[in-house]
């Protein structure tokens, strides 16, 4: 019975702190965006005004930016699950040489000025045609999130003992098998949180997006920031409220996904 108690206390404590931190923030930002003269020490605000979320979707690069920061999320998630899931399952299961030194490397991106990565790359990625368009944001916008999917994934197959594979290949399985049916299911809270980081952090690259998009790939971010000189408040709060529900969106979606992938799984 304690330990129900301390488990339920925990949970309490852990939803109180997750509301703290956003829901009621998000909450305010909402209030703040479809208000009208809300002015401190002011409880409630005078007047009920969507005029703000109206000057936001009037601006007719805001759908295309929509557009192309789901893109590149959507696409930044799919291929640092292609390149960190092999790379942290290596790292995880065998030993070879060089491993402590790649392992150490990985942390080199997150080290080094995200500034002086992109500008050492710029040059290169024009040569190569990777510049002004989504492919080569995309691609550098692994830079700063490889590290983060790479060292999730590995923590998560760190937890999982050999013994899951290994009775898989008792039972006959293949390996490959046992992996989607067996290891990716086990892993799917490391996935899920690999999937919310790495969006998150490409959700807000700016100066990646700025330098190596050239100006023609718009991202809610590119349109985002410089409404900060904006001195209209509910404008503001109405793009800041659009920013912080994209990886709430994202988050739901990918639920979903996993979920079907799983039910799918338990079909005889």
């Amino acid at each position: 019975m304690n330990e129900n108690r301390k488990r339920v206390l925990l949970q309490g404590l852990f939803l109180l702190l997750f509301a703290i931190m956003f829901v009621i923030p998000i909450f305010f930002m909402f209030a703040k965006s479809i208000s009208f003269g809300w002015q401190w020490p002011n409880l409630s605000p005078s007047g009920i005004d969507i005029r703000a979320w109206e000057v936001a979707f009037r601006d007719p690069r805001i759908y295309q930016s929509l557009i192309n920061t789901v893109v590149i999320g959507g696409a930044v998630v799919i291929f640092n699950f292609l390149i960190a899931t092999p790379a942290a399952y290596s790292l995880s299961r065998y030993e070879f040489k060089g491993k402590t030194m790649i392992e150490s490397l990985l942390i080199l991106p997150i080290l080094v000025p995200v500034l002086a990565v992109a500008m050492g790359l710029h040059i290169p990625m024009i040569r190569l045609g990777l510049t002004d368009n989504l492919s080569g944001v995309i691609l550098i916008h692994l830079l700063p999130t490889l590290p983060y999917a790479i060292r999730v994934l590995k923590a998560g197959f760190d937890r999982l003992n050999n013994d899951w594979e290994e009775q898989g290949a008792v039972l006959g399985a293949r390996r490959a098998t046992v992996f989607w049916t067996v290891i990716i299911p086990l892993m799917a809270p490391s996935i899920r949180s690999a999937a919310l980081l790495v969006f998150v952090i490409s959700l807000s690259q700016y100066v990646l997006t700025a330098i190596i998009g050239g100006g023609r790939v718009s991202t809610l971010p590119m349109i985002y920031y410089p409404f900060f000189s904006s001195a209209d408040e509910a404008v503001i709060a109405s793009f800041t409220v659009m920013f912080a529900l994209l990886p709430v969106l994202f988050l739901i979606l990918f639920e979903t996904v996993c979920r079907s992938y799983l039910k799918i799984l338990k079909k005889p």
